[in-house]
């Protein structure tokens, strides 16, 4: 997974998990067969087969390295400009486009059945494993048992490990050899085994869905997933614009209430000239500020934040799923100089101390941060951006 397992699974389980076992804080930590045994009754009760559960819990373990991970996670600091040029590379992109062709067939039944274009899936194809090469090495069956049995989020992994247990009854998991990363996720495109429960689709035919050997089943599994976070089919998610010398910064970003066709009669200009989803929701995206790359995102762009709560990483995915559709690379611009993680993490104290939620002190320019920048830019009589420079900082 590229950078950012931890986002995708706080979002994606806060969205999925509706109720939480009133016993979990009591179960989680203390003696481990215990606490499997519990597993096992609540597997079983929940409708699972004794065997299956059995078989799916022999032999676990806690993982120290999950641990680790789970403690230590990495923090998503680099630009956008610095991240999407890594990510959407050439050679992905070719990949990409020989994977389109290849699967030609899989990915007309993704668009007729579920509505998902062939570039949003492969999109996350490239990026979450590079197209199945790097999966992940852990156990899944001992990351799940490792993060159900800590105390501190046993309510957002437990039901991901019952998750587990139904597919080792319907035949897709070995519990002892699988692995994938150190959150749980499995196969090609990184998925939570509930999501592999609600959405699988067998997409070869074998009986099985197996995301991480089968390509036509992790493919058909993401689209059916992507159209239950809400994509709307023939729609579009992302689109590169050029910008005037003035607009009212304050309303890029998210939340704007404006249409797309209220910026380009502001002067916002679409680079391929197609001006026809104007009636659209539009917001205006500028990930390093008004003199970077702009974009326009519609409300297909939400199943991406529902994805990842990595602004970088969303807007990185999306147009690299525009690339794979046709679009050119986005025009570089000449963004004004950032500040480093220092200044930033004394920048988001500053705000925090001024009663602005920025969530975390981590040196992360995220939508809390960047929403309080604003603010502060439209105080001080700055181009309200979002993008803290030095300038910036020095008024501040």
């Amino acid at each position: 997974m590229d950078m950012k397992a931890a986002p995708r699974l706080a979002l994606a389980l806060a969205g999925l998990l509706a109720t939480t076992a009133p016993s979990l804080a009591a179960e989680c930590g203390g003696d481990l067969q215990a606490f499997l045994d519990g597993v096992k009754a609540e597997a079983i009760a929940a409708g699972s087969s004794p065997d299956a559960a059995t078989q799916a819990l022999a032999g676990a373990v806690i993982d120290q390295k999950v641990l680790s991970r789970d403690r230590a996670q990495g923090v998503f600091k680099q630009t956008f400009l610095e991240f999407s040029q890594r990510t959407v590379s050439q050679g992905r992109l070719d990949i990409g486009r020989q994977k389109m062709k290849q699967y030609a067939d899989v990915f007309a039944r993704a668009e007729q059945e579920f509505g998902i274009p062939s570039g949003v899936i492969t999109a996350f194809w490239a990026m979450e494993t590079d197209f199945g090469a790097v999966q992940g090495d852990f156990n899944t069956r001992n990351a799940l048992v490792t993060l159900s049995h800590d105390c501190r989020r046993p309510e957002l992994f437990r039901p991901q490990l019952l998750a587990l247990i139904k597919m080792v009854e319907h035949g897709d998991l070995d519990p002892s050899t699988n692995t994938g990363a150190w959150a749980g996720e499995i196969g090609q495109v990184q998925m939570l085994p509930k999501d592999i429960i609600a959405y699988g689709v067998d997409g070869d035919g074998d009986g099985h869905i197996n995301v991480k050997k089968s390509s036509p089943d992790a493919v058909l599994t993401a689209a059916k997933f992507i159209q239950s976070l809400g994509f709307q089919r023939g729609q579009p998610w992302l689109q590169e614009v050029t910008v005037p010398e003035n607009l009212p910064w304050e309303k890029t970003g998210f939340d704007s209430g404006m249409k797309a066709g209220d910026w380009f009669a502001l002067g916002v200009k679409p680079r391929n000239g197609d001006t026809s989803n104007a009636g659209l929701e539009g917001e205006l995206l500028l990930p390093q500020g008004r003199k970077g790359p702009a974009f326009m995102a519609y409300p297909n762009f939400n199943i991406y934040l529902e994805w990842n709560q990595s602004f970088i990483y969303t807007t990185s995915a999306a147009y690299f799923a525009t690339r794979l559709m046709g679009a050119e690379p986005y025009l570089k611009g000449n963004p004004e100089p950032g500040i480093s993680d220092t200044e930033m993490k004394a920048l988001q104290t500053k705000l925090q101390q001024k009663g602005y939620d920025v969530g975390k002190i981590d040196g992360i320019l995220g939508g809390g941060t960047r929403m309080a920048i604003q603010k502060e830019q439209l105080r001080l009589g700055l181009p309200a951006d979002g993008w803290p420079t030095p300038a910036f900082v020095a008024a501040f």
